[in-house]
């Protein structure tokens, strides 16, 4: 790579490191602020809030470096104009397309950041996640037995705690089951302990009484009472419904997206264009970072030297930006609506490149200079001694 590609790629590179440190910083701590509530809310700790926002960081970086590829180019361009370098390189016979060739490196090294973030940290970090939050949801010590509180863990249930022993056992417990609309139980016991199984979590009660209301056909609901040395009840329909969720798509390679089994589609519960959908996305999502980058050079070259800098191109600059995001995110909702679509997520990257390759062949056209209008000339002076 000759000196100058390596000068200018090493300009860019040193302003990538500092947007892309301060945009995923950002992103990151508004996240991680939102996993905090919730997790501090249901009783985790502090290490389980550390694990998932570490979890959310690979999506958080993919999502951010295509910006920051855009702002570093938009950036170096605007200090190399400023400082008059850009218009050295100009006039030393190096035209608009072959100072764009460490651009066009400079996104490419970005796209293969975010190809290998989206083809691989990406799914394992949801996969993980995915798992993590499956055994936080069966943890119904930490999310719902709180002590001295009413609870409603699912609609028609009613638990209710005394308090919680150092042992992890429950004291003074009351647990009301409405919902079956033909039988209306409740469960009081002196002791009860959640015990964790293969098939959820159990809770098993201690020297207690069930009343159970049944609603007779035809005839008055009738009321029994059982009392009970040891009874054991599953609660893992309330507590851990999240566990039994289909497998997220998003969690699986990008190979087995794009040729989809009977396996894959059986776990997920999505058909098979869903996934060739999704595979198709990820494949796309590289593309915007190098011609996020292009835009950020190409579009600061159109126009001539101005005293006031060249805050207009940048407008402009962010402008297409913008406009080509917005024709990204309107193809992914025309995708997810029909994934029989997917060609469209391609659509965004080929208007940016030819919106970046426009901007340059703008830039490197000949300008003609316009010739200055002269004022007209004045009338002759008269000659000494002629008559007037």
């Amino acid at each position: 790579m000759p000196r100058i590609d390596r000068y200018i790629l090493t300009q860019y590179l040193t302003q990538f490191g500092f947007f892309a440190l301060v945009l995923v910083s950002v992103y990151w701590i508004n996240r991680a602020v939102q996993l905090f509530e919730q997790l501090i809310q249901d009783g985790q700790t502090a290490l389980v809030v550390l694990e998932f926002t570490a979890l959310t960081l690979p999506l958080a970086i993919a999502l951010v470096l295509p910006v920051a590829a855009f702002a570093a180019t938009a950036y170096g361009t605007n200090r190399l104009a400023s400082e008059s370098e850009l218009t050295a390189m100009q006039a030393a016979g190096l035209s608009p397309w072959r100072l764009a060739r460490p651009v066009l490196v400079f996104g490419l090294l970005v796209g293969l950041m975010v190809a290998v973030l989206a083809h691989a940290l990406v799914p394992l970090a949801r996969a993980r996640l995915a798992e993590r939050q499956a055994e936080v949801a069966e943890n119904v010590s930490a999310r719902f037995l709180k002590p001295g509180a009413f609870q409603y863990p699912a609609d028609g249930v009613t638990l209710f705690i005394g308090d919680i022993a150092d042992d992890g056992r429950l004291i003074g417990l009351f647990l009301e089951d409405a919902s079956d609309p033909s039988q209306h139980s409740i469960y009081t016991a002196e002791e009860a302990l959640v015990v964790r199984t293969d098939a959820g979590p159990r809770l098993v009660m201690s020297r207690g009484m069930v009343q159970t209301l049944r609603q007779a056909d035809g005839g008055a609901p009738r009321l029994s009472a059982t009392r009970f040395a040891d009874l054991t009840y599953d609660v893992g329909s309330f507590f851990a419904a999240d566990a039994r969720k289909a497998r997220d798509l998003r969690t699986y390679s990008t190979l087995r997206l794009l040729m989809p089994d009977a396996a894959l589609l059986e776990a997920t519960g999505a058909t098979a264009p869903r996934a060739r959908a999704e595979g198709h996305e990820r494949l796309a999502q590289p593309l915007m970072a190098p011609v996020a980058a292009m835009l950020g050079f190409s579009m600061l070259l159109i126009g001539g030297y101005s005293r006031f800098g060249v805050w207009r191109q940048v407008l402009w600059a962010v402008l297409a930006l913008l406009a080509v995001q917005a024709l990204a995110t309107a193809a992914a909702s025309r995708t997810a609506e029909a994934p029989g679509n997917w060609p469209l997520l391609y659509l965004a990257p080929l208007a940016g490149a030819l919106v970046a390759a426009g901007a340059l062949w703008s830039a490197g056209r000949p300008r003609r200079i316009k010739a200055p209008t002269l004022p007209p000339a004045p009338p002759p002076l008269a000659q000494p001694g002629a008559a007037p």
